[in-house]
């Protein structure tokens, strides 16, 4: 298994709908900022919001563990083999992620029970 990069690339915010639905003075998200990097392989990094971690794990996960290429989302999604471009689910301030695959071995730094 080897290690993701994870790279905040944009912090969005949709204005209308947080007028519509969202509480008073909602704003972008607070938890990240753009150009954050993160490195995760199994488990969510320190730092990083639970909620985009929710989102994105599967996509660190097959990644990690060597999808991509031609058979990482059918060559119809993202050009460059090893990199994925993903959300976070908040559906008012979502925050668009990359991540891409590294050579960089994973150590398991925990002792199962």
């Amino acid at each position: 298994m080897k290690k993701c990069k994870i790279t905040v690339l944009k912090k969005t915010f949709e204005e209308e709908l947080a007028k519509e639905y969202g509480v008073p003075n909602l704003g972008p998200c607070p938890m990240l900022k753009e150009g954050q990097v993160f490195y995760a392989d199994y488990a969510k990094p320190d730092g990083f919001c639970d909620e985009a971690w929710k989102a994105i794990y599967q996509y660190v996960f097959a990644l990690s563990h060597g999808a991509s290429g031609e058979t990482f989302y059918f060559n119809d999604w993202i050009r460059t083999p090893g990199v994925a471009i993903c959300s976070c689910n908040d559906g008012l301030r979502p925050v668009i992620l990359k991540i891409e695959a590294t050579d960089e071995n994973s150590e398991i730094n925990y002792t199962p029970v």
